[in-house]
């Protein structure tokens, strides 16, 4: 797998990734599928704000996986803390795809000033929990019956990893 910036061509299989989580999972908890006008809007403004969107493809250019991430919330207290998500296809699960992603985006969060990366995940994902807990996120909250799916409650799971140690700028 090779990770690379995402392009205006790869739009549509992220779509279909994030579209694929909206029908099938409680990764995404809405049952709004997006259309192509959506993800488009969403991947300019990643890249008007100098966000990243990542994939990785495999040899014949084929996109298994998306990540990026954006503001944790808006106040500007909160600059240097983000929110990141990781969507991998279903066929190429436990291959190292959301690992490989997840790293490569601590790896890019790092380097652009943000100490706090956040993981927002269905308390009933234990892949999902295991993975952040694999690359040193740690659990720092769940919200019980936060959301609802499929006709069940569902528990928020944050999980936090301080990128790197530093002081608190003064403003």
């Amino acid at each position: 797998m090779l990770i690379r910036n995402a392009e205006a061509k790869d739009v549509p299989a992220i779509l279909a990734l994030y579209n694929h989580a909206v029908r099938e999972t409680t990764a995404a908890w809405t049952g709004q599928e997006e259309t192509l006008d959506d993800r488009l809007t969403w991947f300019e403004g990643r890249k008007s704000q100098g966000l990243p969107v990542i994939v990785a493809v495999d040899a014949a250019d084929d996109v298994a996986g998306f990540a990026s991430y954006g503001a944790f919330r808006a106040k500007e207290g909160y600059r240097f803390t983000a929110e990141h998500t990781v969507y991998v296809d279903p066929d190429r699960h436990r291959q190292g795809i959301g690992r490989t992603l997840l790293k490569r985006l601590m790896e890019l969060a790092e380097a652009n000033g943000i100490h706090v990366l956040v993981g927002g995940v269905d308390g009933n994902n234990g892949a999902s929990i295991a993975l952040h807990e694999s690359l040193g996120f740690e659990v720092s909250g769940r919200l019980p019956q936060t959301g609802t799916k499929f006709g069940s409650w569902l528990d928020l799971v944050f999980l936090t990893k301080v990128l790197k140690e530093s002081d608190a700028p003064m403003g």
